[in-house]
């Protein structure tokens, strides 16, 4: 009986690599895959990405396991799929997440069919999370878990993926990479968007977006200050508000589109950063729902999940939330199980 064949993504990273190695130690036939998704030589706006040193060493570490490694360019279909939705979003005011689109559109999408293509019957990669038939887990290690990065990988695609990873702590990963002596066994976790790394993201934006200043006001309505433009801001944000009055922290708690205004208050516990219901868009269930919609629900990376019970898109918290974003993701959890989610569109503020 023949082995079943899973194609890897290897970022060269040590999760990656560590992923490899098990499925091959589990008696998988397995062969690596590296996204090139963004260059260095194309197009030099936003800085340099090493992609060509990643490439490096996912090659190293599929020499080291002897194991082939294909080369996929999806860098034109990353640009217009992520990166041009996620500058369309910034530009009318929302707040979307690049980990999530990217991991929907190219790793669990482009990268998925192309393995089908090539005749593997799955797809690997090294991410903290569990996928078990089809359904979608948290990770052990509760600091690595990344099931919410994962919400929007249809049901249908995660029958064929695998995340051998997501049983594992970090330490552990580690101790493995050590203990089979991978090349990547030190090297440090990447950080940063998705395939482009850390960078200035305000300078990011400007490069594609054209700046449109407004006024920073109060709930009150008085002008404080004056701002880059909306795109620039995200609900809660504490750093980068440039006001004239002093002695306080300032959080941006709304945005008006229409008068082009920042609403800041000077209370991290101001009734307008909280919102006791919110509405999600575009969903994407992997598990069914409970019958009387009791659920856990989490709006930021390792944010604290939420009782919530949720019905046809609307949300009811029960107890309110800080600083929802709309564009940011809702993720709904029942115990350990990811269940799905969509997008934040609005949020009912339990002050106003």
């Amino acid at each position: 009986m023949s082995r079943m064949k899973i194609l890897v993504g290897m970022s060269g990273g040590v999760d990656s690599s560590v992923a490899a190695a098990l499925l091959i130690e589990q008696g998988f036939d397995v062969a690596g895959g590296f996204i090139k998704n963004w260059s260095d030589t194309k197009d030099l706006w936003t800085g340099e990405c090493e992609w060509r040193g990643e490439r490096r060493d996912a090659l190293r570490v599929a020499a080291k396991l002897g194991i082939p490694l294909h080369t996929f360019d999806f860098e034109k279909e990353y640009r217009a799929r992520v990166l041009d939705r996620m500058f369309a979003e910034y530009e009318s005011g929302i707040t979307p997440n690049p980990d999530v689109l990217c991991n929907e559109e190219i790793k669990f999408g482009l990268f998925f069919e192309a393995a089908l293509k090539l005749g593997y019957d799955g797809v690997a990669t090294g991410h903290y999370a569990r996928v078990k038939d089809g359904r979608l887990y948290k990770g052990i290690d509760p600091e690595k878990d990344q099931s919410y990065f994962l919400h929007r990988v249809p049901h249908v695609v995660l029958q064929k993926s695998f995340m051998p990873i997501g049983a594992l702590k970090k330490s552990e990963v580690r101790a493995l990479a050590e203990k089979l002596d991978l090349p990547t066994a030190q090297k440090p976790d990447s950080q940063g968007i998705c395939f482009i790394g850390k960078l200035d993201f305000q300078e990011f934006l400007r490069k594609k977006i054209a700046p449109t200043p407004g006024d920073i006001v109060t709930p009150e309505g008085e002008v404080v200050g004056r701002h880059d433009g909306l795109d620039a801001y995200t609900i809660g944000q504490r750093q980068g508000i440039k006001i004239s009055k002093d002695g306080k922290a300032w959080y941006v708690a709304k945005k008006d589109k229409q008068k082009n205004q920042l609403i800041i208050v000077p209370d991290r516990e101001h009734p307008l950063l909280y919102s006791s219901e919110a509405f999600i868009i575009d969903p994407n269930w992997i598990g069914s729902l409970p019958a009387d919609g009791l659920v856990d629900v989490v709006t930021r990376y390792h944010a604290e999940p939420v009782p919530s019970v949720i019905k046809d898109g609307h949300i009811r918290f029960k107890k309110p939330v800080w600083g929802l974003a709309p564009g940011q993701s809702a993720v709904v959890y029942l115990g350990e199980e990811c269940l799905g989610g969509g997008f934040l569109a609005d949020t009912l503020h339990s002050g106003a």
